[in-house]
């Protein structure tokens, strides 16, 4: 196909207080005898939020941990306990940050497929749909709301289930439920979203769709992160926007090299993904000059620290896996590089890279 045929969510609902409507919305997905599953960010255990959730009849509500970013395993784990458990479900609905997104994305599909997780991992694997599925965010910035990818970390490798069955069937944006999120916490995964506009608008793969949402994504960065004096109501709603628009300016194109490298950091140590790109991005000066520039610029403005040597103690094996998992990576390099990336991303350039974090 000479031009991709983009599957996008297919309901959205914005505003503040949006997140009352949810039992109107999921009530007609429901089936006779079939739960809706809530995964709930542990975060939130015990917290007012946990009231709020619509549970009706035999609902089962899930604490998604993501201490560490989601595992094929524990998608394995979840899925096979509902299968034995019920069957089916009416579907999954994830609350939480993007990591709770990517989980509940990820076992919505593996109720409608076989096997494991691990087996999807990549473009176009998945060939069946799962239940209907819920993404409601409480934090601003992964894009994981609105993007085609639920990102794994695997036996072998870190890489998402790439399909046209992953996006959400209903996505639930109320900039009140990121009000009390941790300011670094807010900070890194607002990252996440600049790092997307950057790499999208700085791509090979750009096109007028792309840099549309990206740049929109990028101006309401810059107003929230550098312009506002303090951080009030407006912001989170200016943010929760930007996730969704920076989200969508890499769903017709593709992120790049702080991406790349980051997954490298999150597959041998464990690195959330918000606080591993800006641990790379820091060092990117000579792929993005002006937009790590304005990244420090950021960071400065409120005192945020961004961890160094992380990298410092590493073995040869390790960084040699790191490595592996970062060129498995291909279309993000060539976006960043273009089709002769494997001729400039050399193993000794990206090893100087890793040993400059």
């Amino acid at each position: 196909m000479q031009f991709r045929n983009f599957k996008m969510v297919g309901y959205v609902v914005y505003g503040r207080g949006s997140f009352n409507q949810l039992d109107e919305i999921i009530a007609p997905h429901r089936k006779a005898g079939a739960p809706m599953v809530f995964l709930l960010d542990h975060y939130f255990q015990g917290k007012p939020l946990e009231s709020r959730i619509p549970l009706r009849d035999n609902d089962v509500l899930l604490y998604a941990d993501v201490t560490y970013e989601p595992k094929t395993t524990q998608v394995d784990r979840i899925a096979s306990e509902l299968k034995e458990a019920y069957g089916t479900v009416s579907g999954i609905i994830g609350i939480g940050g993007g990591s709770t997104m990517d989980l509940a994305k990820a076992v919505s599909l593996m109720m409608g497929n076989t096997g494991s997780s691990a087996d999807y991992q990549g473009w176009d694997l998945v060939q069946q749909p799962g239940v209907y599925k819920v993404g409601i965010p409480t934090l601003s910035g992964t894009g994981a709301e609105v993007s085609r990818t639920t990102v794994l970390t695997g036996p072998t490798r870190k890489l998402g289930m790439n399909s046209d069955f992953t996006p959400f069937d209903q996505i639930v944006l109320d900039p009140e439920l990121t009000k009390d999120a941790p300011k670094n916490q807010r900070f890194y995964t607002g990252m996440d979203c600049y790092i997307h506009c950057i790499e999208s608008l700085e791509g090979t793969y750009l096109n007028e769709f792309s840099k549309s949402y990206g740049e929109k994504a990028l101006q309401l960065c810059r107003e929230v992160f550098l312009e506002e004096p303090a951080w009030t109501d407006e912001c989170d709603d200016k943010l929760m926007m930007a996730s969704y628009a920076g989200g969508m300016s890499i769903a017709y194109s593709q992120v790049g090299v702080a991406h790349a490298v980051s997954y490298g950091l999150s597959y041998l140590l464990g690195t959330k993904h918000g606080i591993g790109n800006c641990i790379v991005f820091d060092q990117l000066e000579e792929f993005y000059p002006a937009g790590v520039a304005e990244f420090k610029r950021m960071v400065a403005k409120d005192g945020y620290e961004i961890p160094k040597g992380i990298c410092a103690n590493l073995t040869d094996e390790q960084f040699d896996k790191m490595i592996d998992v970062s060129l498995g990576m291909k279309p993000l390099w060539e976006n960043a590089l273009g089709k002769n990336w494997e001729a400039q991303m050399t193993r000794s350039r990206l090893r100087a890279l890793y040993e400059k974090l």
